[in-house]
C-alpha cells in the first residue's frame, strides 16, 4: 500500500533535522527538491552532503574548471531549497565503489552524531536497474551510517569530543530509475516552483539547467520563437523544465490525487 503525504501546511516538523545524501549536483532537485523546500517551511532544519565531486560532468574539458563550477551551482541550489550547509566529501566521480565502505561510512557516521539527523533522504541502497557505481554505494553507506550512528562502541574518539551516539530513525529512498518500488508519496504541488528553480540552478550537468536557453538561441537562429520560453535566458531554463521534466511527478502525483507527488521507498 501506498502512504500519501498530503500538504497540510503548519509546522509539524518544528525541531526536527534532515540530511538529503547526494552523489551528484543534480540529484536531490530531481529526485526530492520538492519534498525537501516543503519540510523546511514544516520545520526541518536540512544539510546537504555530496558523496562526488563531479568531475566526470560538465560543459568543460578542464576537470579543475568542471569540479568548481558544479560546486558553485549546488550551493545555488541548496540556497533555493533551504539547505543550511553543504558538505562536499569529494571523491571521484564513477569511482565511489573503489572508496574504502568503512572509510565513507565513518564520514556519514560523524556527521549524523554532529547534527542530530533525524531523516536522511537517498539513493536506495538496493534499487534495481542502477548502473552508477556511485548511486547504490551512497544508498548503502548512508543505511549502514544510520543505524551505525546509535551506538556507543563505534568511533568512541567521538564521544570523547562529546558527540554523542544517534540513531536516524526515519529514512526516505528516493526513485532514481523506472521500476524502484516506493509506498510514499510526498505532496509537492504547492513546492513544485522550488524543484523547477532547483533543477535549472545545474547549468553544468543533467538535462535542465542552460538547456531552455540553448533551445531559445536555436529557434532565434531559425527565425522562430516559442512564447513559453520567456524573454531571458533564467526565464528559458526555468519554462524548460516545467514544459519537458515534470511530466513523471505531474503522473505520480495524479495517480494519487494530487498535482505533483515524488515517491519515495520509506521503511520507517
Amino acid at each position: 500500500s501506498v502512504v500519501v503525504e498530503r500538504y497540510e501546511g503548519g509546522t509539524p516538523h518544528a525541531g526536527k533535522v534532515l540530511a538529503a545524501v547526494q552523489a551528484h549536483a543534480d540529484d536531490v532537485p530531481f529526485f526530492c527538491g520538492g519534498t525537501i523546500a516543503r519540510f523546511v517551511q514544516q520545520g526541518y532544519t536540512a544539510y546537504l552532503i555530496q558523496t562526488t565531486n563531479d568531475d566526470k560532468c560538465g560543459p568543460t574539458p578542464s576537470i579543475g574548471e568542471t569540479v568548481l563550477a558544479n560546486e558553485r551551482e549546488v550551493e545555488t541550489m541548496a540556497r533555493v531549497l533551504g539547505f543550511r550547509q553543504v558538505f562536499f566529501l569529494g571523491y571521484r566521480n564513477h569511482e565511489l565503489d573503489a572508496v574504502p565502505p568503512v572509510e565513507l561510512r565513518a564520514r556519514l557516521i560523524f556527521l549524523f552524531r554532529l547534527l542530530k539527523v533525524d531523516a536522511v533522504f537517498t539513493f536506495n541502497p538496493w534499487g534495481h536497474g542502477e548502473e552508477n557505481p556511485d548511486h547504490w554505494v551512497t544508498g548503502q553507506a548512508v543505511e549502514q551510517a544510520c543505524w551505525m550512528a546509535g551506538m556507543d562502541k563505534d568511533f568512541p574518539k567521538h564521544l570523547a569530543a562529546g558527540i554523542e551516539p544517534h540513531t536516524v530513525r526515519e529514512r526516505y529512498y528516493w526513485v532514481a530509475r523506472a521500476g524502484q518500488p516506493y509506498n510514499r508519496v510526498v505532496d509537492i504541488g504547492p513546492y513544485v516552483e522550488a524543484k523547477v528553480a532547483a533543477i535549472a540552478a545545474n547549468k553544468a550537468q543533467g538535462p535542465g539547467g542552460a538547456h531552455g536557453r540553448r533551445l531559445r538561441a536555436d529557434l532565434a537562429r531559425r527565425g522562430l520563437r516559442l512564447p513559453e520560453l520567456g524573454e531571458d535566458d533564467e526565464d528559458a531554463d526555468r519554462a524548460y523544465v516545467r514544459l519537458f521534466l515534470l511530466d513523471e511527478y505531474r503522473r505520480l502525483g495524479q495517480a494519487h490525487g494530487l498535482e505533483y507527488g515524488e515517491g519515495f521507498q520509506y521503511p520507517g
